[in-house]
C-alpha cells in the first residue's frame, strides 16, 4: 500500500509540473503579457518599464526556470489587480467553493442513489421510464438557465430565498473561519447556520441537479449489471429480503464505477462551478477565475489552475484507495 501511494504521489507531482508548464506556455501564447496590461495611451517607455519590472524582457528559458522555481514554493506572483499574492487570493475563495461543492454533492447523491436503484429494480416499467426521462431532462438543462429559473421562482416570485451572496450583512462577524455553514453547524450557532443554509440552497440545487442526472444513469446501468449476477440470485434463493439483496449485496458491488464518476463530479464541483457561481454571484474560485480572465490577471489564473489540478489529483487518489474497501479482491502492489 505504501509503495502504491508513493508511486501515485510521484505521478501527481509529474502531472502538476506538466500543468504548471502548460499554463506558462498558454500565458505567452496569448501575446505579450506586458502589452496586455497597459492601456492604449501607454508610451513605449511605459511598455519597457513594465516589461523590465515584471521580468518579461529576459530570455524565455530563464523566465520559465524562475517561474517553476517560484511555483514549487506555491508562489505564483502578485495579482495585477489586487496587488496581493495570487495564491492567497485563491485560497480566500476556497471556503465558499468548498461549501457549495459539498452541499451540491450531497444533493446529487441523495437524488441519484434512490432514483437509480428504483429505476434498476423496476426495469422497463413506468417508474423506470419516468426516472430516466427526468434524468435526461436534468442533464439537458444548462446551469445558467436552471439558476435563473430558480431565482425567478423562489427569490423574485415567492420571496423565499436570496438571490446572491453567502451570508447577510453583519452575520459574517459571528464566524471565525470562512466556512460559515459548517462552522455554524459544528458550533451550534443556528443563526449563522440558518442564514448560510438559506443562501447556499439555490446555487447548490442548481449544481447538484446537473450532477445527479449523470450519476442517476450510471447507478441504474451499474445496478442492472450486478442484479443479473449469480450471487444475487443465490442471495434471493436463501430467502433474504429484497432490500438486503439490493442495498447490501448489489449496491456495494455496483459501487466502483459510481465512486469513479462521483469522484470526477466532486472534483469538478470543488474546482469551481463557474457558471453557477457567476449566476448567483457566489464568491468562489469559479467567479474569481472569470474575473481574472476578464482582467488579464495571469498570476491569479495560474494559481487557480494549479489549485484545481491539485484538487483533482487528491480526489483521484482517494477514489483509488476506496476501491479496496468496496472490492476486497483489489490489492495494491
Amino acid at each position: 500500500m505504501f509503495r502504491y501511494i508513493a508511486g501515485r504521489c510521484l505521478q501527481a507531482v509529474v502531472v502538476l509540473v506538466g500543468i504548471i508548464a502548460i499554463s506558462f506556455a498558454i500565458l505567452h501564447l496569448t501575446g505579450d503579457p506586458a502589452a496586455l496590461l497597459l492601456p492604449e495611451s501607454a508610451t513605449e517607455q511605459d511598455y519597457q518599464e513594465i516589461k523590465s519590472r515584471m521580468g518579461f524582457d529576459r530570455p524565455l528559458a530563464e523566465q520559465f526556470v524562475q517561474y517553476m522555481a517560484r511555483a514549487a514554493r506555491l508562489d505564483f506572483g502578485v495579482s495585477y489587480q489586487q496587488y496581493r499574492p495570487a495564491m492567497t487570493i485563491v485560497l480566500e475563495r476556497l471556503p465558499a467553493t468548498f461549501e457549495l461543492a459539498m452541499v451540491a454533492f450531497m444533493i446529487a447523491l441523495l437524488i441519484a442513489l434512490p432514483v437509480g436503484i428504483l429505476s434498476a429494480t423496476h426495469r422497463n416499467t413506468a417508474v423506470d421510464y419516468a426516472a430516466m426521462s427526468t434524468a435526461l431532462l436534468g442533464q439537458s438543462m444548462p446551469n445558467f438557465w436552471l439558476g435563473l429559473i430558480l431565482i425567478l421562482v423562489f427569490s423574485l416570485g415567492l420571496d423565499l430565498l436570496p438571490t446572491s451572496g453567502r451570508v447577510s450583512y453583519g452575520i459574517e462577524q459571528r464566524a471565525v473561519t470562512g466556512f460559515y455553514l459548517f462552522e455554524g453547524l459544528f458550533r451550534l450557532d443556528w443563526v449563522l447556520f440558518a442564514d448560510a443554509l438559506k443562501r447556499v440552497i439555490l446555487p447548490a440545487v442548481t449544481a447538484g441537479l446537473y450532477s445527479s442526472a449523470r450519476l442517476t444513469r450510471l447507478v441504474r446501468s451499474s445496478m442492472l449489471d450486478v442484479l443479473s449476477e449469480d450471487y444475487v440470485r443465490t442471495a434471493r434463493a436463501k430467502g433474504l429480503s429484497e432490500g438486503v439483496v439490493v442495498n447490501v449485496h448489489a449496491l456495494k458491488n455496483a459501487g466502483i464505477p459510481l465512486v469513479t464518476m462521483a469522484g470526477i463530479e466532486l472534483g469538478l464541483l470543488l474546482g469551481g462551478t463557474v457558471v453557477t457561481e457567476t449566476v448567483f454571484a457566489w464568491p468562489g474560485i469559479g467567479l474569481l477565475t472569470i474575473q481574472a480572465l476578464q482582467n488579464d490577471d495571469f498570476p491569479v489564473i495560474q494559481a487557480a489552475v494549479f489549485l484545481l489540478a491539485l484538487i483533482f489529483v487528491v480526489v483521484n487518489l482517494v477514489v483509488d484507495l476506496l476501491y479496496a474497501a468496496l472490492d476486497p479482491r483489489i490489492r495494491y502492489a
